[in-house]
C-alpha cells in the first residue's frame, strides 16, 4: 500500500491521516501523532507502536506526503520524520526483530519488484539476484551440510537455514534501500 486504507484512521488521534507514515510493524499513524508518541517517552530509544507495541525502527510516508513537501508544515514534518530514521533505522535490535520485521519488508518489496512505476537501484537488483541464485543452487544441489538421505527430515534443516538467511539478507538490503529513499541519507 502506499497509502493507508481508505475507512481507516489514526489509531494515535482518532481522526483522518494527515501526512501518514507506515511503521514497521504495517501500521499507519500521523506522522506528527507518531512523533509525538516519540517525543513522549525518550527522545534517545525508538517509540513503540501504539497498537502492537513493537519498537517503530522506521518510518515510511505515503507518496502522497512525500509529494507535499514543498509546505512548510509538512517539510517539517518530514524532516522530523528523517531524523528519526537517520537515529534509529540503521539496523534493529536483534533477531526476534529482524523475524518480526521480515513480513513487512518482503511485502513492500514484493509490491515494488511487480510495479513499473518504481524502480529499485541496479546495484540492489543485482545483489539480490546473486543472493537469489547463491540459495537456490545451495538448496537445489545434492550436496549440502546435513544431507537429506542420510539423516531425513533433519537433512532439510541446513535448506531451511539457508532460505531463512537469504530472505533477512533481502529485508537487510530493502531496509537499507527504504533508508536511503525516506531516511534523508
Amino acid at each position: 500500500m502506499d497509502g493507508p486504507p481508505d475507512n481507516d484512521c489514526c489509531s494515535i488521534c482518532h481522526d483522518n491521516f494527515t501526512l501518514p507514515c507506515q511503521a514497521n510493524c504495517s501500521h499507519w499513524f500521523c506522522g506528527n501523532c507518531i512523533l509525538r508518541v516519540w517525543h513522549h517517552g525518550s527522545a534517545l530509544s525508538p517509540c513503540k507502536c501504539p497498537i502492537c507495541r513493537r519498537t517503530i525502527t522506521l518510518l515510511i510516508p505515503s507518496e502522497a506526503s512525500s509529494q507535499h513537501r514543498h509546505e512548510p508544515e509538512v517539510s517539517q514534518v518530514l524532516q522530523n520524520i528523517q531524523r528519526y530514521n537517520r537515529s534509529f533505522g540503521g539496523g534493529t535490535n536483534g533477531l526476534i526483530q529482524k523475524l518480526q520485521d521480515l513480513p513487512f519488508f518482503l511485502r513492500r518489496l514484493l509490491r515494488e519488484l511487480v510495479d513499473p512505476q518504481r524502480s529499485l537501484p541496479l546495484f540492489f537488483r543485482l545483489r539480490m539476484l546473486l543472493a537469489m541464485l547463491g540459495s537456490a543452487i545451495y538448496i537445489l544441489s545434492p550436496i549440502d551440510i546435513i544431507p537429506e538421505g542420510v539423516v531425513g527430515l533433519i537433512g532439510i534443516l541446513d535448506d531451511l537455514v539457508i532460505a531463512l538467511i537469504f530472505f533477512l539478507h533481502i529485508a537487510a538490503m530493502y531496509r537499507t534501500a527504504l533508508l536511503s529513499r525516506h531516511g534523508g541519507s
